[in-house]
This record gives structure tokens, sequence and C-alpha cells, in this order.
């Protein structure tokens, strides 16, 4: 019987613990790595049919190759390819109804036996589908069925005792990876791409968020002519709640604009500040950002000048917006 790695009769469990856990990585870096040598002209194989099917490309496997094969059908799905998983022993009870014709399957095994996945092959054949096979079984049943072999066999696994699946997943999940990535490059599939399948998460709102979307607008933005006096150029400030407040032309055009640090700056001077109006105290030549570019230019204008806020404006030049690094990160593009 295998002694508990923490044991407390073992002193040096601590030792024992790195050890494993260092040769579960660099038995499992050597599986992935061998698999280079692999990619050849089968690889080509599989990523053009995968490319040309014209339906899905349906994703299988038992046990933890199954856990491998929704990963393996998630990133696909998300890199371009239409891809579902579909499980062996669901498919023997009515869900291989699911699998067309026009389809791939792409089936995923360690030994290529599986007795779920074996009881199917017949029946996709049959159907015509293209099979690609992931499998450490050359000769087995899901090997010889098969359009295209992948072999993923590994020397061992890291287990200790050479039994649960390890390493030979971690080379299931690396091929399927590769696949993805050949691919998307293949798709042409772009960030912006990717952003669309990703609305929820960091990238996508980096990449899909405009300035127009997270702007403020209408009533909201501060603004003043170059006339204005000092006092209501500081009550739009105050009332707008920006920092900062434009001054713009009869057309609506910035003309300069005035910041919380800018009246900071002016106070220092001692000046008489109820003579001044805001023409006088605006910096001219703003920076201003178009409501049609990207947030994430906003924040690269705004870090690069290292300013708080930014004027927006349309195709026009005429001022349509404002926002500020406030706007932006309630929008979590920062």
């Amino acid at each position: 019987m295998t002694q508990p790695l923490l044991s407390p009769l073992a002193h040096d469990a601590g030792e024992r613990t790195l050890a494993l856990g260092r040769e579960t990585l660099s038995i499992e870096a050597q599986a992935v790595a061998q698999l280079v040598g692999r990619v050849g002209p089968g690889f080509v194989k599989a990523v053009h049919a995968m490319l040309n099917v014209q339906g899905r490309v349906v994703v299988m496997g038992m046990g933890k190759s199954g856990h491998v094969g929704r990963k393996t059908a998630a990133t696909l799905a998300s890199t371009g390819t239409p891809a579902m998983f579909v499980h062996p022993a669901e498919a023997s009870h009515g869900d291989l109804g699911m699998v067309q014709a026009n389809d791939l399957v792409l089936a995923l095994s360690n030994s290529g036996e599986s007795e779920e996945l074996s009881a199917i092959l017949p029946v996709l054949k049959r159907l015509g589908v293209t099979l690609i096979a992931i499998t450490g079984g050359a000769d087995s049943t899901l090997a010889r069925h098969a359009d295209v072999v992948l072999d993923s066999s590994v020397d061992k696994e890291a287990c200790p005792l050479n039994l649960a699946p390890t390493a030979s997943t971690t080379a299931q999940l690396a091929w399927g990876d590769a696949l993805a990535v050949a691919l998307l490059d293949a798709r042409g599939f772009r960030a912006e791409d990717f952003a669309r399948s990703h609305p929820g998460g960091a990238l996508g709102r980096r990449l899909l968020t405009l300035v127009r979307d997270v702007m403020r607008a209408g009533d909201q933005i501060p603004r003043v002519s170059p006339a204005a006096s000092f006092g209501q150029l500081m009550q739009e400030m105050s009332g707008k709640g920006l920092g900062a407040s434009a001054v713009v032309d009869e057309a609506g055009r910035p003309l300069g604009v005035f910041t919380d640090g800018d009246l900071r700056r002016l106070i220092e001077t001692g000046a008489d500040l109820r003579a001044l109006t805001a023409a006088q105290v605006m910096r001219p030549h703003p920076k201003t950002v178009r409501e049609d570019a990207l947030a994430a230019q906003a924040v690269e204008l705004m870090e690069h000048h290292r300013i708080n806020s930014v004027l927006v404006v349309d195709e026009q030049g005429v001022l349509c917006g404002a926002l500020n690094t406030h706007d932006l990160m309630r929008a979590k593009v920062i």
C-alpha cells in the first residue's frame, strides 16, 4: 500500500511532495514535447478537413478524455470553428441524431478502445462523416475507423501508479489546442472576432466598446463660450462633475479646455479670478477623441498625455461628448 504523502510518520513528506510535483510537470512537459515530432501530413489533413467541413465539428470522448473534449470543443467554438461536444454514451441513446452527414467527428480516447465510443463508430462511418482520432492506441478500434489519427501516446503517466490519466490527457489537450490555433490562423481570425465571442470578458470590452457607449452626452457635457465669466466657468465645472469644462465656439467646436489642475495652478499665481474670462484661462488645442473610436483608444490617449478627462467630437469636429477615467472604470474598460 502506498504511504500517504503527508503521513506524520514521514519526516521527509515535504521533500517527497516537492519531488512528485516537479516530476509530474517534467513528465507532462516531455509528453507534450514529444508531440512536436508527430506534427506532419496527418495534422495538415486534419486541419483542412475541419476547415472545410460544411457542418460542425462534433467532439467526443469518455471519462477524462471527455473532459478534455469539452474544453477542446469550447476552444474551437470561441476561435471561429463551429463545434460542440456529444457524450458517446448519450449518443447511443438518441443523441447520435445530433450528428449529421456533413459534420466531422473529433474523437478522443487514450486507449482507442472505449466501449461507448467503439459502439457508435460503425454508425458514424455509415453516416459518411469524417472521423479524426486523437488516441494513444495506434492499432486500436478507433484508429482503424479514423480517417486521420493524431498520436497522443505517452511513455508513462505522471501518476506514481501509472494509472490516473495525467500525461495522456495533457497530450490530448495539447493536440486540441494545436488544431484550434492552426484553424484560427487559417480562418484569418482576428482579435476583434475573438472579442465578439467573448463580449463579457475584459478583451471583449476593450475591443467592442466605443467612446460613444461610455461618454457623457447632451446636458451632461460641461461647456461654456469664450466670453463666459470665470464664475460661469466654475459653475459649469461644479455642476457637471467632470473635473473640466470645454470652451467652444459658436459652431460647438472645442477651442480649449479648463481643468481642476488648471484652477489650482491659476490660484497659485495670485491673479484676480473674478476679472477673467474662459478664453483667458483655457488651454487651447485640447486633446479630443472621435465618438466612433474604441474606448480603449481614449484610455491610451489619456495615459499618454497624463490627463484624466478628454473631449469627444463627431466627424465634423463638433463637441458631442466628454469622459473621464471614472467613466471608463465604470464601463470596465480599464
